[in-house]
């Protein structure tokens, strides 16, 4: 067989290969899917580790079923919503006085459940309407600044993880450098993970590790779930990412329908792979997990591969639900030192930004039209101006006082909305949607 013809049935390669694959798209999506409950934990919010594998393996098999089993993606814990995450433990004000971060968590974890109910509210208006009469009210004029804005918006929060230890931040980001711009195989598709393991070691060598928790766990044992609680502040925190999550997964359709030369977004369809992707998000914020998303790593895993099989990225997403059960592992996951998660936040909510530029290129947004420019300008000094003012001001974003109870938007919540009503109200739109994504290129979903 030509090592270059893609492979679509995983079972002529026989068990033991498909299950070493599995393993592959495990450890690709594992060092962002386990770092997101990380880095929220770093905000005073306790987001179980555990409960974060368990929803990532769950909602993953149920995306696979929404779509009729043909997509090969896997859904991570989702990184567009560490600025909510932030937002809301900083909340101060109304019910949130005198609140510790694991008496705010639940509100966030509604806010997540309100974010996945909008990705399938979506999916029904793409069902109901067609894809192009809704998308054009969410061109990449609106959704890239968005998504530049939530890398921009956690970039201090990098920083002061990293100062606890600078040299062992340099050497993550180092590692994360070196293996993704010349490592090979394996080592190209999870630089992430060494990015952790490689410093977590030297660490280790220099007893920098406190393994008193991982001493203290059990080997066997269920996850911490936590129920979702409801509040429109919290609400209005978190749902309004959905926007960008959802631009993501769109975008990530595209990305994977190139990669393995099928037409995802016609076939299931756009509104049945949004529809698995909420349900996973809901689902997960309703018993103590993060919003999903479809990632990119493993559409990596994909072509470096060149296995095509959905089936395997299943087998990663049985094996993510096993270790879920394990409190030790988790306990492992904890002791990483604070230094490196600053390191490798530091690549990441830069990367975070870098996509949001990439959506606006990749679609050939015309800033020398005054409308997408009047735009972009908008978001970006909302999203940057209310966050620094509402530090100023010890609160975080805009505080509304609406029939006696006190409403918090935030800096991206205020971003989002000014965005999506511009585009709606101003004349001259220009954006065309389109669904030919099977000639190679991520972002090549629209036209301008």
């Amino acid at each position: 067989m030509n090592h270059n013809e893609p492979i679509r049935d995983a079972r002529q390669l026989g068990l033991p290969k498909m299950l070493i694959l599995g393993l592959q798209h495990m450890f690709a999506m594992f060092g962002a899917t386990v770092l997101v409950p990380i880095l929220v934990q770093g905000y005073g919010l306790p987001l179980s580790i555990q409960t974060t594998l368990l929803f990532a393996g769950l909602g993953t098999l149920f995306f696979h079923f929404c779509t009729k089993w043909k997509v090969p993606a896997f859904l991570g814990s989702s990184f567009a919503y560490l600025g909510g995450f932030a937002a809301v433990a900083e909340l101060d004000s109304g019910i949130y006085a005198g609140m510790s971060g694991e008496e705010k968590l639940p509100y966030a974890l509604g806010g997540i459940v309100v974010a996945g109910f909008l990705y399938l509210a979506l999916a029904g208006l793409i069902k109901a309407v067609g894809v192009h009469r809704v998308m054009r009210f969410l061109p990449p004029v609106v959704t890239g600044p968005i998504i530049i804005l939530i890398g921009l918006s956690l970039a201090p929060s990098a920083i002061n993880n990293a100062s606890t230890c600078w040299w062992l931040a340099i050497l993550s980001i180092a590692v994360i450098v070196v293996a993704n711009i010349w490592g090979k195989g394996m080592v190209k598709i999870i630089p992430i993970l060494l990015g952790v393991l490689i410093p977590y070691a030297v660490a280790l060598v220099t007893n920098q590790v406190d393994f008193s928790g991982v001493a203290a766990a059990k080997a066997v044992g269920v996850q911490p779930f936590v129920l979702a609680k409801f509040d429109i502040t919290a609400v209005l925190v978190m749902a309004p990412i959905a926007i960008a999550a959802m631009m993501e997964h769109i975008g990530d359709m595209s990305a994977i329908s190139a990669t393995v030369e099928e037409n995802f977004i016609e076939d299931p369809g756009l509104h049945r792979t949004l529809t698995g992707d909420g349900v996973a998000t809901a689902l997960a914020g309703l018993f103590g997990g993060p919003a999903n998303t479809t990632y990119g790593e493993n559409t990596g895993v994909l072509e470096l591969s060149r296995v095509f099989d959905p089936k395997v990225v299943r087998l990663a997403a049985i094996y993510a639900v096993v270790l879920s059960f394990s409190p030790k592992f988790a306990a492992v996951i904890n002791s990483i030192p604070t230094a490196i998660i600053g390191g490798v936040s530091f690549i990441l909510y830069g990367m975070i930004s870098a996509i949001g530029v990439r959506n606006v290129v990749e679609n050939r947004v015309d800033f020398t039209n005054s409308r997408n420019l009047i735009i972009a300008a908008v978001i970006m000094v909302c999203g940057l101006g209310f966050k620094i003012w509402g530090f100023n001001n010890e609160f975080s974003g805009l505080t509304l006082h609406i029939g006696g109870a006190d409403i918090t938007l935030t800096s991206l919540a205020i971003a989002a909305i000014a965005g999506v009503a511009l585009n709606a109200i101003l004349p001259g739109k220009d954006y065309e949607f389109g669904s030919d994504v099977t000639q190679g290129r991520a972002g090549d979903f629209g036209r301008y």
